[in-house]
């Protein structure tokens, strides 16, 4: 089976069981700073799992594009991927435990024939907050998955949530397969083994945890299931070894081609290149570009990370080439620009290739005259020049000179403990929790989007991006000039003359064609399905959104911009609060 063949099978038996299909978003979350890109197919829907009733129903399924970043350091072995598609079902507070573990296994065994001695479970083990999941070991048993087979395991393993610091959350229960061909089914799962793979993980959102880390048993009970599809069709194809799936064969194709080197014989280095490849055309299609901060951190480092391991296969100016073969593969994902992808991947392959001529020659300064290099030199080439470790043992072996291996991995531990710490701020908030100061700002941007266009006497001013947090909000628009102090002080008195008005805030579905002749305005029309929420707040703004948004403008306190700057070529950025 491919992977077109896979993802019409999923959505046709979830359309079966009454689900409708949403579409994949993007990879940047909109309006939500918790995470640095859309790791799950339910990272879209956290308001809706909140409680915002979806324009669809409560029965949902889709494919959705995700990007996980804590992986990459394990890219290289069979199965792990930074960029993956997830197959995703959800009830919003409709069917629970017993249809959502049913659907699953008929899913797995009926539709796509998989057989049932070759599945295990894992179920929560319980804890203070929480009892053991009896009742989901209970039906997988009724289903015919023998009582062996079925293993509890502790909330590190199989609880999710919530979101942000409160929300609905709860315990998992994963589905395993065994996968070697030429051993059989232990009769007893032991999830330790790494012949069990995961192939997907229904959450079952029975709780909710408030702001005194109380979990109490929620008003809405959710499901939400989440399936690689990559891992999936491995399991289908009776391989091993995802990279030998459709989705990975082009490109390793190409990367054997053009390194002339087999993927049997350099499979680590090759797997490598084809995952970051695919994961920054993604990330480039969804509008990210290579830079020293959040999402361009991250793609800059998949693109250099790549190139490294290039340079390992003795390849050069390759990036464009491997990344003509994602196209081939998903080329249902319209977005993607392929000019604009492969001029960027090109731009950073050359930027990178001269400050590794530059990390040569600091190489060769820190040699002069010694025998050893120690940890901190080491992780000096790392950090400022992009020299893998490897790269420095191949360079120092044929110079004669030892290394401090233990230092380095000293020094990069020091780091990586860093980089969790400063980015802990970044995540700790925003739309996934919920809080009654992210919803007034969510509000209150809606209120300066519409003042900018009153203002600024500009109807083709457009949102281009926000950043919300519990502290305040960030807003970027399609604009060519710095804003005057005079402008941003109408700006102010207009959006807090609203506020002083006490308008209500009004919710309404319709449908898209109904949304445009209204004139409401939208980030990514292209993204939405037939039915849309639409937030109204009297005559100043119409804007299709999923909320959470204040009932009344009386809520929100008084508006204040803090900084105006330029964020790009033609865009500018706001900052502003609620005091």
């Amino acid at each position: 089976m491919d992977r077109k063949e896979l993802i019409k099978k999923y959505i046709e038996f979830y359309k079966s069981k009454k689900h409708k299909e949403i579409i994949n978003f993007s990879l940047v979350p909109e309006n939500d700073p918790t995470v640095l890109f859309t790791t799950a197919g339910m990272h879209p829907l956290v308001p809706f799992l909140l409680g915002e009733k979806h324009p669809l129903g409560n029965r949902l399924c889709n494919v959705q594009r995700c990007i996980r970043t804590g992986d990459i350091d394990e890219v290289g072995d069979s199965y792990h991927h930074t960029f993956f598609e997830m197959l995703g079902n959800w009830s919003l507070g409709g069917y629970f435990k017993k249809e959502a573990i049913e659907y699953s296994l008929e899913f797995l065994t009926k539709v796509l024939k998989i057989p049932i001695e070759k599945l295990a479970i894992t179920c929560f083990k319980g804890d203070e907050n929480a009892p053991r999941d009896e009742e989901a070991a209970k039906i997988w048993m009724s289903l015919n998955i023998p009582k062996e087979r079925i293993i509890f395991l502790p909330k590190e393993d199989n609880w999710w949530g919530p979101a942000g610091l409160t929300g609905p959350c709860g315990p998992c229960t994963e589905i395993f397969y065994w996968k070697p061909k030429n051993k059989s089914t232990p009769k007893i799962f032991d999830p330790k083994d790494k012949n069990w793979v995961e192939l997907g993980n229904n959450v079952l959102m029975e709780y909710t945890k408030d702001n005194k880390n109380n979990f109490i048993i929620a008003e809405q009970k959710n499901i939400d299931f989440g399936g690689g599809v990559e891992r999936i069709l491995t399991v289908l194809n009776k391989l091993e070894d995802n990279y030998l799936t459709d989705c990975w064969q082009p490109i390793i194709k190409e990367i054997e081609k053009t390194s002339k080197r087999e993927y049997k014989t350099n499979e680590k280095a090759i797997r490598i290149i084809a995952d970051h490849i695919k994961a920054s055309v993604f990330i480039i299609g969804d509008g990210v570009t290579p830079s020293n901060i959040e999402r361009g951190y991250v793609l800059r480092r998949l693109i250099r990370r790549a190139i490294r391991y290039g340079k390992i296969l003795d390849m050069k100016n390759f990036t464009k080439k491997v990344a003509e073969s994602v196209f081939e593969i998903y080329y249902e994902y319209k977005h993607l620009n392929k000019t604009k992808i492969l001029e960027e991947l090109e731009k950073e392959e050359k930027r990178f290739l001269e400050t590794l001529e530059n990390g040569i020659k600091e190489f060769e300064k820190l040699i002069k005259n010694r025998k050893e290099l120690n940890g901190k030199d080491i992780f000096l080439l790392y950090q400022s020049y992009g020299f893998p470790f490897e790269m420095t043992k191949e360079l120092t072996l044929e110079k004669n000179i030892r290394i401090d291996e233990e230092g380095y991995i000293s020094e990069l531990k020091k780091h990586q403990e860093l980089s969790r710490t400063s980015s802990a701020g970044v995540f700790k908030s925003g739309l996934a929790d919920h809080s009654e100061a992210t919803t007034k700002l969510h509000t209150a941007t809606h209120l300066l989007n519409a003042a900018l266009k009153e203002i600024l006497c500009d109807e083709s001013i457009h949102q281009k991006g926000s950043n919300i947090t519990s502290e305040r909000t960030r807003f970027d628009f399609a604009f060519p000039r710095k804003l005057t102090n005079e402008e941003i002080n109408k700006i102010e008195d207009f959006v807090n003359k609203i506020i002083k008005e006490k308008v209500p805030v009004v919710r309404e579905e319709m449908s898209i064609e109904e949304a445009k002749k209204q004139r409401a305005s939208g980030v990514f029309e292209h993204k939405y399905t037939s039915k849309v929420s639409i937030y109204i707040i009297g005559n100043y703004s119409k804007e299709i959104c999923s909320g959470p948004h204040v009932n009344n403008t009386s809520e929100l306190g008084h508006f204040k911009i803090t900084k105006e700057e330029a964020s790009s070529a033609g865009v500018r950025r706001i900052k502003a609060i609620l005091e």
